[in-house]
């Protein structure tokens, strides 16, 4: 197997996940919430053609919705996001993976046909990437290392996006379809089995 797809998740406890969701709708239901959405991704991702790998931000769970059958794990190293994801890329490189793709784990909207499409992109493209709608990005594949990527950026802003697009200057990058992660209460709106909410 070639193909490699990282998914990076935050362990889902009480107070430590969907911080800025659980402003408007308290704790429990933001944790509620972010376990309905980790187990969307992994649905998707499972029926991913990759070796899959989550990466924990905490520490490693077993018996969870990350099936040991389906998912290798793993533990985020690093300081800030940029640093994490630059290790876990550097790790599946050294393993001699052609094709990377890391996923974010906040997306009802992500399905297996755009990480395939992604995948394939990178057949002739040095690099894809997925915009989200709050400036950041919900995917990123490359086929070999570009550490400037990981580095300099302002994580969890509206400049990630433009700031990651011009690291790729002189490379081909392909730019997915647009899609809305969940981190506020409206990015809920669209989703009919949240209406409880509103």
């Amino acid at each position: 197997m070639t193909n490699a797809l990282i998914i990076f998740t935050r362990n889902p406890e009480l107070g430590k996940c969907k911080t800025r969701l659980a402003k408007a709708i308290g704790d429990e239901e933001a944790l509620k919430i972010y376990k309905h959405l980790l187990q969307h991704t992994a649905n998707v991702a499972k029926k991913v053609d990759a070796e899959r790998f989550v990466f924990y931000s905490e520490n490693i769970q077993q018996n969870d919705i990350w099936d040991n059958g389906f998912f290798t794990k793993q533990l985020q190293e690093g300081n800030d996001l940029g640093e994490r994801m630059e290790n876990a890329f550097e790790t599946l490189f050294s393993k001699k993976f052609k094709k990377i793709i890391i996923v974010g784990s906040d997306l009802l909207d992500l399905d297996t046909n755009i990480i395939k499409t992604a995948f394939e992109k990178l057949d002739k493209n040095d690099a894809v990437i997925g915009p989200s709608e709050d400036g950041g990005y919900y995917l990123l594949g490359m086929k070999s290392p570009n550490q400037n990527v990981f580095k300099n950026k302002k994580w969890g802003t509206e400049t990630v996006l433009e700031q990651t697009k011009k690291d790729f200057i002189g490379k081909s990058l392909y730019v997915l379809e647009t899609l809305n992660d969940i981190d506020f209460l409206e990015d809920l709106k669209p989703y009919k089995e949240f209406d409880y909410l509103f």
